[in-house]
């Protein structure tokens, strides 16, 4: 278990985690979101004693990550995909981190084929692609087999077998009781593994919720209506004040109000409805809804009075 208790950490005038509290509990997966900027790193760093706290604490199981006796074998970590020596062999890097906690030989191998790197396991790391670096770096989190993973976008660069692998990894692990807390910026593979979501804005908690109840939060009442009488239902709705939107199918998306209430209306003008379905959203409408006025980052647009570049012309 990690808790985090008024967790603060300032540079200089700017504070990158303002007072943040949260608990993150063995046997579900909790996923960690929020904009470029938010103190998701920050706070990761901070857990495991790589950046210290200004004010407040975060422990793993009741003590400090410096108080851990066996560190390797209580956290896997995976913050940096590419801390390892470019010299060295993947083989070479995941015994050279076994040999300080005792870790034998066989460990090293079950890893690597846990992490499918046999094919490269003589190579040198520094050769490596970005989604076999990943790789490595999960199977150095893996290889003390600990009971809290802290995993910092493990899927980033991975094909599409490697982000399946990194799913059922964490939850395979969570079932067993483990503590997995992972972060990334892909919402819909967030919304297949995560079973809890914590969201930072701005250094701030700004969501600590189920994954279901987050998404339910954030769909409002939205409900998706079709009648062979659409056109008229629609006049009425709206002159009932409910906001109405014209579907390409035909269909109707009905807001300001709830299926029970359309369904009602309906039967009370004497209007056949063949559907009335609430609209919930995704996870990425959810995160997308909650932080938008918590991006430091925005991306401009692109100008429309100047001419593209083109192939061949200076940028």
């Amino acid at each position: 278990m990690i808790e985090a208790t008024a967790l603060t950490k300032r540079y200089g005038s700017k504070t990158a985690v303002d007072g943040i509290s949260f608990t993150i509990r063995p046997g579900v997966v909790t996923g960690f979101l929020g904009p470029n900027g938010a103190g998701k790193s920050t706070t990761m760093r901070m857990i495991v004693g790589l950046h210290r706290p200004t004010s407040g604490a975060v422990t793993i199981d009741g003590r400090s990550y410096a108080q851990l006796r066996s560190p390797l074998t209580e956290v896997g970590i995976l913050l940096d995909a590419r801390a390892y020596h470019p010299g060295r062999s993947a083989r070479e890097h995941l015994r050279a981190l076994a040999a300080t906690h005792g870790l034998g030989r066989k460990r090293v191998d079950e890893v690597i084929g846990l992490a499918g790197l046999e094919s490269v396991a003589r190579k040198r790391a520094g050769g490596f692609s970005l989604g076999m670096g990943q790789r490595l770096g999960i199977a150095a989190a893996l290889l003390g087999d600990p009971h809290t993973l802290i995993l910092d976008e493990p899927v980033n660069g991975l094909d599409p077998e490697g982000v399946i692998w990194v799913r059922n990894l964490a939850r395979s692990l969570a079932a067993e009781g483990r503590t997995v807390f992972l972060s990334s910026h892909l919402m819909s593979e967030m919304a297949q593994t995560a079973d809890h979501v914590i969201v930072l804005g701005r250094g701030r908690v700004i969501a600590d919720a189920p994954i279901a109840e987050f998404t339910a939060q954030a769909s409002g009442t939205a409900v998706r209506v079709r009648s062979p009488h659409a056109p008229a239902l629609a006049d009425s709705l709206r002159r009932g004040g409910m906001g109405v939107t014209e579907q390409p199918d035909g269909a109707l998306l009905v807001t300001g109000t709830t299926a029970e209430a359309i369904g009602d209306f309906a039967a009370q003008h004497r209007v056949p409805l063949h559907e009335l379905t609430p609209v919930k959203s995704s996870l990425e409408e959810a995160y997308l809804e909650l932080t938008k006025d918590e991006v430091e980052y925005h991306s401009g647009a692109m100008p429309t009075d100047e001419p593209a570049a083109t192939e061949g012309m200076p940028a």
